[in-house]
């Protein structure tokens, strides 16, 4: 009997208040039906390279790790290093993106981390997109094309996998593929912008490629998402691009996915269109059985099967194993990681104005609300305080705008409630502090000046604190 279990990969969340006790059952199921890895989402640095030491352990086979480290190790794992979005990386040049992924791949092995599901080389060409926006490198697919293959390769010398998302492309969206199955009907001449980023991620030796639940009417006529189509992951990726690494799905619990069909049969098309691993499925005993039934009617082809579970483990030999670092290295990470920081803060619109003395800080939150928590709003003002600027309802105005890329928002601009607050915190003059795209400053009003910090992390909001300060 094939071991078809091999070929997903179920997902592991941290509880906050109960740590990764609350999974475990569900794992040692998974294990025992000897699944092929996991995606980790959250947890604290011992608790993860612990977790990720006990799954090894408690494997039948080699077992690959993930997680979606696309803002650096500390995006998922407390106690290691946040960085910039890739957008504001890619602003300092190839150099930093290089720079970033080094430190991501050293830290996700410090962890036990195998595979890295990043860099994001979709291209930030549509305004309205609402989940691609920073994560992406930009807009340019020459540019964007080089800083993922700059990226990949840095991330794989160190020993870790990197995986190319979401082919063959997610940024002309109008709609979050966690939500619905968007449709993207621009012509295929016009598509070849898009594809040419994976060109470079395949001649980079990328190790995976990630499917988009998004449906490419100009690629297969037949409307189906890329992670259920064959003309675009057998006939395009496999064959035009050559690419012979791992191909997984974006996550099966998303719309995207499950809209044209239910979780099993999903998976089952998935495997039938070109895909090798399924990630994140709901149902993780329902998935492997529906599997088990599709080999035996015939529906999955034993050849394309051991292909993948070939192409898993050759992976997993391929992929460093655990290296713990010590305090000086992560120290130097983070200090790196604010320099980065610190040097993607830029002016969008006027001049800086003298340090100030005081702050009358006003923030305006675009991110609360959603399902899951939003970082701290805390570290601007901490960072002001370490450098003796206290908070005063007499001091110059700072408007911190918060308006991050988030899975439940469904749009790409402010919602009315925010823009409402935003306008009556711009009655005084303001310096804005924008924690967003810099597309987002044409909804400022008001001549006063723009500074644009990328995302709503604690690195960038301390360092966008230490530039206001500098002037």
């Amino acid at each position: 009997m094939k071991p078809l279990a091999a070929l997903v990969l179920p997902a592991i969340r941290w509880d906050a208040e109960r740590g990764f006790a609350p999974a475990l059952p569900a794992v040692e199921r998974d294990l025992a039906l000897g699944v092929g890895g996991f995606i980790i989402f959250g947890g604290e640095r011992g608790a993860v390279a612990q977790l990720t030491r006990d799954l090894a352990a408690g494997s039948r086979h080699p077992l690959l790790i993930a997680s979606d480290f696309e803002r650096g190790a500390g995006q998922q794992v407390a106690g290691l290093t946040p960085l910039p979005p890739a957008m504001a990386v890619a602003a300092l040049g190839e150099d930093a993106v290089a720079e970033a992924a080094t430190i991501t791949a050293r830290e996700a092995r410090d962890v036990g981390i195998a595979w890295v599901f990043a860099p994001v080389v979709d291209l930030d060409v549509e305004p309205a997109n609402p989940i691609i926006q920073t994560r992406a490198f930009g807009d340019d697919p020459e540019a964007v094309g080089r800083a993922g293959a700059r990226w990949i390769a840095a991330c794989q010398s160190a020993g870790v996998l990197a995986c190319a998302k979401h082919f063959p492309g997610h940024g002309r969206t109008t709609a979050d593929s966690h939500a619905e199955l968007p449709v993207v009907v621009t012509p295929r001449e016009a598509l070849e912008a898009d594809l040419l980023p994976y060109r470079w991620a395949v001649g980079a030796g990328v190790a995976g490629v990630m499917t988009a639940h998004v449906a490419y009417p100009g690629l297969d006529p037949s409307g189906v998402a890329a992670t259920h189509s064959r003309p675009m992951l057998d006939a395009l990726l496999r064959r035009e691009l050559a690419f012979d690494g791992l191909v997984v799905t974006d996550a099966l619990i998303m719309e995207g996915a499950l809209q044209e069909s239910g979780e099993e049969t999903g998976a089952v098309r998935a495997l039938q269109a070109g895909c090798d691993l399924l990630l994140y499925p709901k149902d993780v005993g329902g998935v492997v059985a529906a599997l088990e039934r599709g080999l035996a009617s015939g529906a999955l082809d034993v050849q394309r099967l051991d292909a993948s579970l070939a192409r898993r483990l050759a992976a997993r030999e391929r992929a460093a194993e655990p290296s713990r670092l010590d305090d000086a290295a992560l120290e130097r990470h983070r200090a790196r990681a604010r320099a980065l920081a610190q040097a993607s803060v830029r002016v969008l619109r006027g001049q800086p104005q003298a340090a100030p003395r005081a702050v009358d800080l006003v923030i305006v939150d675009d991110d609360a609300g959603g399902p899951y928590p939003v970082a701290p709003r805390s570290a601007f003002a901490e960072e002001l305080a370490a450098r003796g600027v206290g908070l005063a309802p007499g001091g110059d105005r700072v408007v911190l705008l918060f308006s991050d890329v988030k899975s439940w928002k469904g749009r790409a601009t402010l919602s009315a409630a925010s823009r409402r607050s935003l306008a009556v915190a711009l009655l005084a003059p303001a310096t804005v502090v924008l924690f967003g795209h810099p597309r987002l400053l044409a909804e400022i009003p008001g001549p006063g000046p723009v500074w644009c910090a990328w995302s709503g992390d604690a690195v960038m909001q301390r360092a966008a604190a230490e530039r206001l300060l500098a002037g």
